[in-house]
Parts: structure tokens; C-alpha cells; sequence
């Protein structure tokens, strides 16, 4: 593997905007908690002005539209410096598609606002968002000095297959989490653990199907995640350990929050940092999934590359 030259310091800022974004997403999870998405009924501007003043509904509202383009900002930088800065033709396309999918953020969360909100719009904007950070955590991941160091060894247990896999779920899951959040869903199953008093309640409304969903949605986190992490303890590799553990403990804090949402009658708090945690959890399993394609190869092709060693074709 022949390595890569990164600036560490444009490394530092990848994570300068990963943690802006994730601040964001938390700020843009405290607009639909205190239902101040309509506090600011214009775009662009605010009540025409690029400062109003910053009281009740509108402190969250435009507090969100201020963070979201301090990250457009850093976004911006990013790509800029990748472009100068980088040779690998993949990272500075990475970069690139992060601006757009921050620009394409910013003019859905616009849309969500003159448009009162539609549910389609407002489930897309927050599924970007979550694509956004994604693509932020890659950038940072291949900025590391791991990326450009680190050598590749066999994947021995199966860490690959499980880490995508809950990468995956955890994206999906997040989608439901949207969808349940912005169909007003969040409250149609009043009880927990149980729905109603009953282990499977009846799909009498669509928001009790979004609901269960969800929850089932969760135990499959929660499942693929424990498949995670016993394959990362097999491994015994602390690279791979250190964040597997991180995701359960970000998974079973999330399912108390879950539960909280629900038993608080969605308190702001709470409901909020379900959002928050969510994305974070989907960072780290992302981020475990990148590291084990970086840093793991297949057995088969572990074993084509030691017969080409040995001057076998085979």
C-alpha cells in the first residue's frame, strides 16, 4: 500500500465541521421539538432581516438556520482546501459532494419553511442531514493518519459483513425515525415497552404501523450491533472493540430515550436527544464499517495475494 500524504491539519477540520454537523443536527432536532418550524415564516431572510430579533420560537428557527450555515461555511472551506490540497481523485470528490449535499440541505430546510412543512420534504431533509454527516465522517476517516499508515490484515471474523450490515440498519432506522417524527407519529402508541397493553397492537391508524415500525426498527439496531460487537471481541483488535462498544452504549442509551420520548409525552429534551444520539450511533457503526474495508481484506482475496507471493497465478 503506498502512502498518502494528508495535511493534518485539514484532518483537524474534517473534524472541526464532523462535530458543527452533529451540533447542527441537535439544533435542527430542538426546531421540531418546540414546534418552531414555522416561528420564521420567510426565506432566506427573517422577517426580511438577516438578524431579527432573537425571542420564542424564532431563538430556535433562526439559531438553526445560523448553525446550519456556519457548517455550509466549514463545508465550503473543506472542499476548497481538498481541492488544492489533495491528490486522491475519490477524496476530492468526496469533498465536493459533501458541499452539494449541504447546499441541497439548506434549500430543502428553505422549502420545509414555504412550503408549511410538508412531511415528504421535511422526512428528506432530515434523511440528508444524516447522509451529510456520513459524508463528513468519511472525509475525516480518510484524512487520518491511519488511513495513510495503518497496514491491511485478513478479516477473520466476519467484521465486515457485520459492520456494513449495522451501518445499514442504523441508516433505515434513522429513515423510520423521520418519517414517525414528521407524520406526527411520535405519540401514536401512548405506552411503552408495550403498544397499548399488548405485545402486537392493531394497525388501526397509519401512524401506530410507523410507530411499531420503529420500535421493531430498533430491536434490529439493537441485534445487529451485539452481532457488531461479538465479532469485534473475536477479533481481539481494539481498534475495532473500542468503537463497537461505543455503538452499544450509544444503542441502549437511545432506546432509554426512545422510552422517555414516549412516557414524557415527548419532552423537548429528551426527544431532542433521541435525535442526536441516533446520529451519533450511525456515525460510529459508519465509521467501523469504513475502517474494517480499509484496514481488513477478505480471506479469499487474503489468500489470491499469498499465492501471488508464491508465484501462483491461482
Amino acid at each position: 500500500m503506498q502512502p498518502v500524504a494528508v495535511n493534518p491539519w485539514r484532518h483537524r477540520w474534517c473534524l472541526l465541521t464532523l462535530a458543527a454537523t452533529l451540533a447542527l443536527i441537535f439544533i435542527g432536532g430542538l426546531v421540531t421539538s418546540t414546534g418552531s418550524g414555522l416561528a420564521v415564516p420567510d426565506w432566506p431572510l427573517s422577517y426580511g432581516m438577516l438578524m431579527p430579533p432573537m425571542v420564542g420560537g424564532v431563538f430556535y428557527e433562526h439559531g438553526h438556520r445560523m448553525a446550519a450555515a456556519t457548517v455550509g461555511l466549514l463545508t465550503l472551506v473543506l472542499a476548497v482546501w481538498t481541492t488544492v490540497d489533495e491528490r486522491r481523485r475519490g477524496v476530492r470528490g468526496l469533498a465536493w459532494g459533501a458541499l452539494a449535499a449541504v447546499a441541497a440541505q439548506g434549500l430543502l430546510g428553505g422549502l420545509t419553511v414555504l412550503y408549511l412543512l410538508p412531511p415528504a420534504i421535511s422526512v428528506l431533509h432530515a434523511c440528508l442531514a444524516q447522509t451529510f454527516f456520513c459524508l463528513i465522517v468519511a472525509l475525516a476517516y480518510s484524512t487520518s493518519r491511519e488511513w495513510r499508515t495503518a497496514g491491511v490484515t485478513t478479516d477473520e471474523v466476519g467484521l465486515r459483513g457485520a459492520a456494513l450490515v449495522a451501518a445499514v440498519v442504523a441508516y433505515g432506522q434513522l429513515i423510520l425515525g423521520a418519517v414517525l417524527r414528521h407524520t406526527g407519529a411520535g405519540l401514536a402508541i401512548p405506552d411503552f415497552p408495550l403498544a397499548f397493553g399488548r405485545l402486537w397492537p392493531a394497525f388501526d391508524r397509519p401512524g401506530v404501523a410507523v410507530h411499531f415500525a420503529h420500535r421493531l426498527g430498533a430491536l434490529m439496531v439493537l441485534g445487529t450491533v451485539l452481532w457488531l460487537l461479538g465479532r469485534s471481541w473475536r477479533s481481539a483488535d481494539p481498534r475495532f472493540q473500542r468503537p463497537a462498544a461505543l455503538a452499544f452504549a450509544l444503542v441502549v442509551a437511545q432506546i432509554g430515550l426512545g422510552a422517555t420520548t414516549v412516557l414524557s409525552g415527548k419532552a423537548v429534551l429528551p426527544t431532542t436527544a433521541h435525535v442526536a444520539v441516533g446520529a451519533a450511533l450511525l456515525g460510529v457503526v459508519w465509521f467501523t464499517a469504513l475502517r474494517a474495508f480499509r484496514l481488513l481484506r477478505p480471506p479469499r482475496e487474503a489468500h489470491a495475494v499469498r499465492m501471488a507471493a508464491l508465484g501462483d497465478p491461482a
